[in-house]
């Protein structure tokens, strides 16, 4: 019990994470730092419950047959891929892009989750021993979401960023696809207020550029988070969790609505892309530069890419950077009470 509640205090910004983010600052600025970080404590309340336990579950969605040979897919990172917040196993991020998954491909989704409340990115090589003495089965798909505890830890992208591309380059040399959902925009955060709600944001988008290019450097391909559920969450408080910082089942969904396509795309099952917006093109690109336009994105997908037949030239590796969309529409439902845990 004593370990959870650690768990809890290192994921929560309520804990001694805002107070390094606040140690960022200097004179009169560190000042207002340090008071804003006095009231996003008391505006954070703890949590009181733990992560369904989903780590070795096979979903089926409605109308799939639960005889076929399941896909395999794997979770790794933090707590929002654990699914901290929610009370049901069906609404945590992994079950709803299972079951999302099933839907598209008709076959059921077996995962296995080895997510851990509080993890930085310094924990995924034990997380990557856990996947590996547990799975008979290699996984065909591996998601990882990792990086926000990074930011409040106030761990360098340099520092993080490594212990990541390490992991994913040795899952892509064993034949597993790679989709990572990078660092959150933590200046959507609603209890957070100014001028430390803009010092996270340029935190947490360095830490996803970062990320990003280390990611397609091994192998992998990553989706852009961002600040993709900030408007929604600024209107909408049912997208919160009782902590008022992680998401709710509705929330979770949205997450996993948007890294649904590039999984199907990564399981080799047909999708559609379009530009990220009016302003980029889906020309190959150095993968800074890709990268750089996808955390002012969120939703888009960066992925390796070849030009004239090389992958890259002499400005580092080359990706595209687009918007990727199901063949047909889907999407994993908000409350999936039409799928089925094959245990």
């Amino acid at each position: 019990m004593r370990g959870t509640r650690r768990a809890r205090h290192i994921a929560l910004w309520g804990g001694g994470a805002l107070g390094v983010l606040a140690a960022g600052g200097s004179g009169a600025l560190a000042g207002v730092l340090f008071a804003e970080t006095k009231l996003a404590r008391r505006r954070i309340p703890q949590a009181t419950t733990d992560p369904p336990v989903s780590h070795d579950t096979t979903w089926a969605a409605a109308g799939v047959s639960r005889t076929r040979t399941p896909i395999r897919l794997a979770w790794m990172g933090d707590s929002t891929a654990a699914g901290y917040g929610v009370v049901h196993d069906r609404e945590t991020p992994a079950a709803q892009l299972a079951i999302g998954i099933s839907e598209a491909a008709r076959r059921p989704v077996h995962v296995t989750n080895v997510a851990v409340v509080g993890a930085t990115s310094a924990n995924l090589p034990d997380q990557l021993a856990r996947l590996r003495a547990l799975g008979r089965h290699r996984p065909e798909l591996t998601v990882i979401m990792i990086g926000a505890n990074d930011v409040t830890a106030r761990s360098a992208p340099a520092v993080a960023v490594p212990h990541l591309e390490d992991t994913v380059r040795a899952l892509v040399d064993g034949g597993v696809e790679v989709v990572v959902g990078t660092c959150p925009d933590l200046g959507t955060i609603r209890p957070i207020s100014q001028p430390l709600r803009a010092y996270a944001r340029r935190l947490s988008r360095r830490m996803a550029r970062e990320q990003t290019v280390a990611v397609v450097r091994a192998g992998g391909r990553t989706v852009s988070l961002g600040d993709l559920l900030g408007p929604l969450f600024m209107t909408r408080l049912e997208l919160f969790s009782e902590d008022r910082f992680h998401p709710s089942a509705a929330g979770y969904a949205e997450a996993a609505a948007a890294m649904l396509p590039s999984a199907l795309d990564a399981l080799g099952l047909r999708t559609r892309a379009r530009s990220a917006s009016a302003f980029t093109t889906r020309r190959v690109k150095p993968v800074a530069r890709a990268a750089a336009q996808a955390a002012a994105h969120p939703g888009t997908e960066v992925v390796g890419a070849e030009r004239f037949g090389r992958a890259e030239n002499r400005r580092g590796p080359l990706a595209r950077l687009r918007r990727r969309l199901p063949r047909r529409r889907s999407l994993p439902p908000t409350s999936p009470d039409g799928a089925v845990p094959v245990r």
